[in-house]
């Protein structure tokens, strides 16, 4: 697997946590796990996100869907909703649970997919251009600008949701990125005939 998809899912198959930058700055950064999980039943690329509060990992605030793929003009991570996904909270721990999840719960979210290019040693990606990533805040209508920095030490992420009209920041960090350092790593779970289909 030494192709830059390979490389890709295999850095993403893993979990997560920014324990440190917590500690160090609580009043700004709330203690966060995510992890990601091959899911085989589905398209090649495909990993469950969980996205929780340390306190309550039980009940993750985010639960997708990700596929990642290749395009004409780069790499690709889909973005997809799971339809009444409070059926799989604690899957990604879950591995009878994680199985059930099929094409069939999945919804595409329009506008959100990440255009991802190799960088350093590793990967950096930016939700797509067009202000199309929409989402709903404390009855708020507002359209996500997110980057993502993936390498073999960890991950930074930096969210922020900006008013469709104006422009402005309506919510996010305002003290900079999320800094998660990997706990886990799930790539042995990476199904032998992903290889094949990530080839180009």
């Amino acid at each position: 697997m030494d192709n830059a998809l390979s490389r890709l899912v295999r850095l993403l198959s893993a979990g997560f946590s920014n324990q440190q930058q917590a500690f160090d700055n609580p009043p700004l950064y709330a203690h966060i796990l995510v992890k990601l999980r091959p899911l085989p039943q589905l398209a090649p690329g495909s990993l469950l996100l969980e996205q929780s509060y340390a306190i309550n990992p039980a009940a993750p605030y985010r639960i997708r869907v990700l596929r990642a793929d290749r395009q004409e003009n780069g790499l690709i991570i889909h973005n997809q909703a799971i339809q009444e996904d409070e059926r799989f909270w604690g899957a990604v721990e879950n591995d009878a649970l994680r199985s059930r999840i099929s094409a069939a719960d999945l919804r595409p979210l329009e506008g959100c997919a990440y255009r991802v290019r190799e960088e350093g040693g590793g990967f950096v990606g930016e939700v797509e251009p067009g202000c199309r990533c929409l989402v709903e805040r404390k009855g708020t209508t507002t359209y996500l600008v997110s980057r993502l920095e993936l390498d073999a030490e960890g991950m930074r992420t930096i969210d922020t949701g900006h008013d469709p009209q104006t422009h402005e920041q309506v919510w996010g960090s305002l003290a900079g990125p999320f800094n998660f350092s990997r706990t886990h790593d799930f790539s042995s779970e990476i199904p032998p005939d992903w290889e094949t289909a990530f080839r180009p």
